[in-house]
């Protein structure tokens, strides 16, 4: 059996349990009759030849990889009834038109299933293939290193990226360019107690920005500038701060948008460092905090936040010079590239229960997929995946007074109220990871193998093969 005939029986599949739904167009919702015969629907007519076009079994020269950090499917209905109403649609990832679902749950060090896991184990998972223990960056459960997709693709001869809203040097980012028993091992500080096999003055790789630095992606562009203040205690750049390091090395560092939008190249010779923030990035919207009696209020709209700068970039125009900065098309020698996107605060918001920022956050990582699949759909030989690492605490429940947890009630585009309630941990504490399985979504080659039931360590080897990285 071909591997086309094999795709086009799993799109079977696909239509009927799991809902390619988004072939059909992706209008933002428009005042629909909800309440007339058929006026909620969302397919227009038999979807089988728009399924079936958007097969592709063969190789992409490009892959760009986007992850929203704890956004399960919860955090993207939340989002896509806060912003477009219950008819509407997100316009970018709701557009992608193969989806499925796959399991995330990591291991003991002891090899059982932890079903309920974190974003270094996660992570690690769809970069290496390997399943791997809770706050683990791409080693195995016995601590032994493994090759990642970013590291598989420089050594291929592709370009490589990492953006995300989060410090550079958090779970997500680091699973790519660094290799660590715990997540918190920033820099040199914290590795020399936390991570001592690790220290470069123990002969060991050296801290998650040490290794970054050393894994040279061409593009990393986040947060995360504060680490860099400190000082390597051993090797070549002994004595020496990181920001001096990566200056040595030949990174052009910026710090604004305008830096950003300036620069017109990166490669080896001069790879890109973006630090746009001490820490994270601010998130986009802010609104009521949850509380135990806060469905009970009246709805309100989020608002913008004020800590937000006007000089950091968005993630979507991260994203976009991202692309056209890796985008080697046409040249000489060009071997495409690897791209990981992030929106990492869906998360840090689920953590500290707060809807508007949790929505924003979403909202901000779908404009980064519009902005991959438009590249993509003009470049004609580029894959997107859309997913996340594992799901989260937010839920979507009646209001009232009496309802379970702490809660928060928006006013949707709808103008009807939105309730969503935080159940996990008490409130003014950390709301936890939850262990569902989780929505992935591609556009172009290779991408039906999200379809059905998968696991996050299947993405790995989806995309290996796409870009031709395979190890076996």
């Amino acid at each position: 059996m071909t591997l086309r005939t094999r795709l086009a029986r799993r799109s079977t599949f696909a239509v009927v349990a799991v809902g390619t739904l988004a072939l059909v167009g992706t209008t933002a919702y428009a005042g629909a009759n909800l309440a007339s015969h058929g006026g909620a629907q969302r397919l227009q007519g038999d979807q089988t030849k728009s399924v079936k076009k958007a097969l592709d079994g063969g190789k992409a020269k490009n892959v760009i990889l986007l992850i929203g950090d704890g956004m399960g499917d919860s955090e993207i209905t939340s989002a896509r009834y806060y912003e477009y109403g219950a008819a509407g649609r997100l316009p970018g990832i709701d557009a992608l038109p193969l989806t499925g679902q796959y399991t995330t749950y990591s291991l003991t060090k002891d090899g059982k299933p932890d079903y309920a896991p974190d974003s270094a184990a996660t992570g690690s998972a769809w970069a290496t293939g390997t399943k791997t223990y809770d706050n683990a960056v791409s080693v195995d459960i016995k601590g032994k290193p493994q090759e990642t997709l970013l590291e598989l693709a420089k050594k291929r001869g592709l370009k490589t990226g990492n953006v995300t809203t989060s410090e550079i040097q958090d779970a997500t980012p680091a699973v790519q360019v660094s290799h660590i028993s715990a997540r918190s091992c920033y820099g040199p500080t914290k590795t020399s107690t936390t991570c001592p096999e690790a220290a470069l003055e123990n002969g060991g790789p050296g801290s998650i920005t040490e290794q970054m630095l050393k894994t040279r992606p061409d593009v990393t562009l986040g947060g995360g500038a504060a680490t860099f203040a400190e000082t390597a205690k051993a090797g070549e750049y002994a004595g020496r701060t990181l920001a001096q390091q990566a200056d040595a090395r030949g990174y052009r560092t910026v710090t604004d948008a305008a830096g950003l939008a300036a620069v017109t190249k990166a490669d080896q010779e001069q790879p890109l460092l973006g630090l746009f923030a001490s820490g994270n990035m601010p998130v986009r919207w802010v609104g009521p905090a949850a509380t135990p009696t806060g469905g009970a209020a009246a709805p309100v709209r989020c608002t913008p936040n004020p800590a937000r700068p006007a000089t950091q970039p968005k993630l979507a125009d991260m994203t976009k010079k991202a692309i056209e900065l890796l985008d080697t098309k046409g040249k000489k020698g060009s071997k495409g590239f690897f791209l990981q996107v992030e929106g990492a605060s869906i998360d840090k918001q689920d953590h500290a229960a707060n809807a508007c920022g949790q929505i924003g956050e979403a909202i901000d990582l779908d404009e980064a997929v519009q902005q991959a699949l438009a590249f993509a759909k003009k470049d004609g030989n580029t894959t997107v995946l859309v997913t996340a690492d594992h799901a989260h605490t937010s839920q979507i429940v009646e209001g009232g007074s009496t309802t379970p947890g702490i809660t928060a009630n928006l006013l949707t585009k709808d103008g009807s109220p939105l309730t969503i309630s935080y159940g996990t941990a008490p409130a003014g504490g950390s709301q936890q990871h939850t262990g569902s399985q989780l929505r992935v979504a591609g556009y172009g080659p290779q991408a039906a193998n999200v379809v059905g039931l998968t696991d996050q360590t299947d993405l790995f080897f989806t995309i290996s093969r796409a870009l031709g990285l395979d190890r076996r």
